[in-house]
């Protein structure tokens, strides 16, 4: 049976560049803001990496492709340097990758770090990807608003939810996060709104709105892992560790018959499940402290709630309403603000969202801090609720 990584990788340093529409910087401009508060906050050198692990999507954009870009950016000591791509989910494979290298001990110190620089394609939102020879042959033509919109429209139907009370929901959802983003001097977007903005916003696609997207922004964050012993002979303290990190990938199920009837999404609720058991976690509503989910639609993370466990199946409406996931609730969710606030520079996003939960686990999150965190869950999704790729990471304070 699988050991799993409970305990075994600790956090040794994280930094994170401003997001935002950052003409001012170059990738490389953004990879080094990110690398040099990670190395700071570590109290390394850079002949103490042993590997690195170097997240990008759009690399035809501007950043490069292969390592290379990351080695030369940050003049790295000619160590080894991988670049992965795994649709919006990158930037937790990064981490995935340097964690499973510390774990074995094939390295003692690694580094992950994503960057994306989208604000200079000139989309409004993501540049088209191709995502597979035979899949447009018969994936019909959409946009990610319209995938999330359908996301909702099954939802509805699933649950029996009036329109106007789901359109309320989501809204709550978006007001939250703001109210969270307003704290954070590095998100995007730092105003507050209110539910009758939301309400009254242009309508993207169905019932999502303006204030229920994500924008497009530019931004990087850097994680530097190691294992316990070698951060407690550092004289580092209060270690932060990884519980969990499970990783689920579509198959073509969602698509290929009637069994699902997309009101959820399916490798969520896998990954998360392994996730549990990794990590030990046999009540998550109890357990889990506080969430990071990839909010690219409002409604996208008001399913992810019940995907995830923390919601009943039909639930979450009356859930977010109630403001269960506000700062101040049972399970605080996106306390920095999330995608909706930071955007989403698709190869940073998964390693900003550990960020959060590194500082809030280590009581350094300033104005947004929550009272004594234990616990805290990164879900970071990539592609559409019929076709993904879905992250899970549980970190929390060591033997806790």
């Amino acid at each position: 049976m699988p050991q799993g990584i409970k305990d075994k990788v600790a956090i040794l340093g994280m930094g994170c560049s401003r997001f935002g529409e950052r003409w001012d910087a170059s990738p490389e401009d953004l990879m080094v803001e990110a690398y040099n508060e990670a190395m700071t906050d570590a109290g390394i050198t850079p002949e103490q990496l042993d590997a690195a692990w170097f997240s990008t999507h759009m690399e035809d954009v501007g950043t490069g492709r292969g390592g290379i870009p990351m080695g030369i950016a940050l003049r790295l000591p000619n160590i080894g340097v991988t670049r992965v791509e795994n649709f919006c989910a990158g930037g937790s494979e990064a981490v995935r990758a340097a964690v499973y290298a510390v774990a074995s001990g094939a390295c003692d110190i690694a580094i992950a770090l994503g960057v994306e620089k989208l604000k200079d394609t000139g989309y409004g939102g993501l540049p088209v990807a191709t995502v597979g020879t035979y899949i447009p042959q018969w994936y019909p033509a959409a946009v990610a608003p319209a995938n999330f919109a359908q996301l909702a429209a099954a939802y509805r139907a699933k649950h029996g939810v009036d329109a106007a009370t789901l359109k309320r929901a989501i809204s709550h959802v978006s007001v939250k996060s703001h109210a969270n983003g307003a704290k954070n001097p590095k998100a995007h977007l730092r105003k507050e709104i209110t539910i009758e903005q939301c309400l009254n916003a242009p309508t993207i696609a169905q019932p999502l709105g303006l204030f229920d997207c994500c924008g497009v922004s530019d931004g990087a964050a850097a994680v530097i892992v190691t294992r316990p012993e070698i951060a407690r002979e550092m004289g580092k303290k209060d270690l932060v560790t990884f519980k969990a990190l499970q990783l689920a990938v579509s198959n073509g199920w969602e698509m290929s018959g009637s069994e699902w009837d997309g009101s959820y999404v399916h490798t969520a609720r896998i990954a998360s499940r392994k996730a549990y058991a990794e990590a030990g976690i046999k009540n998550p509503r109890e357990e889990i402290s506080m969430t990071e989910v990839h909010d690219c639609f409002s409604i996208t993370e008001l399913v992810t709630m019940e995907d995830l466990g923390l919601s009943d199946e039909g639930g979450a409406v009356r859930d977010v309403l109630d403001g269960k996931f506000d700062a101040d609730g049972a399970i605080p969710c996106q306390i920095d603000g999330g995608l909706k606030c930071f955007g989403h520079p698709v190869g940073a996003s998964g390693i900003r969202m550990l960020y959060e939960m590194y500082l809030q686990l280590q009581g350094r999150a300033g104005d947004r801090q929550l009272a004594n965190p234990r616990t805290g869950l990164i879900h970071n999704l990539g592609g559409q609720p019929n076709q993904n790729v879905c992250s899970i990471s549980i970190v929390g304070r060591e033997g806790e």
